[in-house]
């Protein structure tokens, strides 16, 4: 497998045409063979969502079909493989898209500059 796997706050990014993503991510993710978003942070956005910390759209489902995004399944291989001591910070949700990347030979983007310092081959969605 290659392309790209979203960090969660890149996949919110891409669906509301943030400013926030910058213009060489979004050229990025327009050439990439494949742009994935994880099982885990859809997971990790309706676990926010129900607890009042963000809003997602009504058509959330809808919005990531029509944006082109693969879905990357979310599997036990996946979970033995993250590894929390690894990271900076003890967040499972990244220790998992960390470990998707790694397994599944994606390029993680993210703007989180933790990830960015400790994978060397995680891109900034900001650029």
């Amino acid at each position: 497998m290659s392309g790209l796997l979203l960090d969660t706050h890149v996949v919110l990014w891409l669906l509301d045409d943030s400013p926030r993503l910058g213009t060489g991510a979004r050229e990025w993710i327009g050439r990439s063979p494949a742009v994935y978003v994880s099982a885990a942070s859809t997971w990790e956005l309706t676990i926010k969502a129900a607890l009042g910390k963000i809003a997602l759209p009504d058509d959330f489902i809808d919005a990531i079909d029509r944006s082109g995004l693969r879905d990357l399944a979310f599997t036990r291989l996946h979970t033995l493989a993250s590894d929390l001591t690894a990271l900076p910070h003890k967040d499972p949700f990244d220790a998992v898209l960390v470990a998707q990347a790694t397994l599944e030979r994606l390029t993680l983007l993210t703007a989180d500059s933790k990830l960015l310092k400790a994978l060397p081959h995680a891109v900034d969605a900001r650029l």
